[in-house]
């Protein structure tokens, strides 16, 4: 199989299995609706490791743009390979969300919530503020690419790696994908919001483009600081990259944080007027 065969199955795959598992919770009449949260976290982390038992022995198993750009960014994959994997990966979630779309062909006439529908094929935040949304994915894909390289620092048993990436996906969506349903991966949002955008699903409604950047610019920015964070403070070559991404992903930090106080502030004085 050639590389890039393998990241197109491999990321469809993990659409297969994690888009698939929230159509279980979230759609009208699913066996599994109201499952809940935890529920689509290891469903997800079961995605990954899926993905990755399939085709790892072939390309390595990226099935995700972000891990591609962060391991290239740090020299261990080559950039004359980037688009390649990142094409694939970007068809392969586009096939694996009409699959899902095709899974659930009787319960998306029952289903009466756009966004519940949508919420099959790509992420949306808990609460809608552009800055800290970016924030968040900067965050749990910071956490994905250091995870990844901590794990690929240790030995273990034949066979067991791909079920402790998967380990790694469902901590990120419990303790850091409640804020924005942790894209952490370009493909896995864009992908599928495309197929939803092309497929004809009853009352399907928009498919929210004007969010849809967030979780492609953060997941690029924290994969590829996460891994040079990595090798800065582990293996000590802080390179200019680092350098520059930490004043970067710093800014964005405090942009998020002040925009946030902000409101904060805005509220308290619309409250003291209400009470004057």
């Amino acid at each position: 199989m050639s590389e890039f065969a393998a990241e197109v199955i491999g990321t469809m795959i993990l659409i297969i299995f994690g888009g698939g598992v929230v159509g279980g919770v979230v759609l009208k009449d699913s066996k599994a609706e109201g499952a809940g949260w935890v529920v689509v976290t290891i469903g997800w982390g079961l995605a990954v490791a899926m993905g990755v038992y399939a085709v790892g022995n072939f390309s390595g198993a990226h099935i995700n743009p972000a891990v591609t750009l962060g391991f290239a960014a740090v020299g261990e994959f080559e950039w004359a390979k980037v688009p390649l994997y990142i094409t694939a990966q970007m068809i392969g979630a586009f096939i694996g969300g009409v699959i899902v779309f095709f899974n659930y062909l009787a319960h998306w006439d029952k289903t009466t919530d756009p966004g519940l529908k949508l919420a099959v094929f790509s992420t949306d935040p808990a609460v809608r503020s552009p800055f800290s949304n970016l924030v968040s994915e900067m965050v749990g894909t910071f956490v994905l690419l250091m995870g990844l390289l901590f794990i690929g620092a240790n030995e273990f048993t034949d066979g067991l790696n791909p079920l402790i990436v998967g380990a790694l996906i469902v901590a990120i969506g419990m303790s850091l994908g409640g804020a924005t349903g942790y894209a952490i991966n370009p493909a896995r949002d864009l992908g599928p919001r495309i197929a939803h955008a092309l497929l004809p699903i009853p009352g399907k409604g928009g498919s929210d483009w004007g969010y849809a950047w967030i979780p492609i610019v953060g997941p690029i920015l924290g994969g590829i600081y996460g891994a040079v964070f990595y090798r800065a403070f582990f293996i000590g070559e802080y390179t200019v990259l680092f350098w520059v991404l930490s004043v970067i992903v710093a800014v964005i930090l405090v942009g998020a944080a002040s925009s946030e106080l902000k409101k904060g502030e805005t509220k308290a004085d619309q409250i003291e007027e209400k009470v004057v």
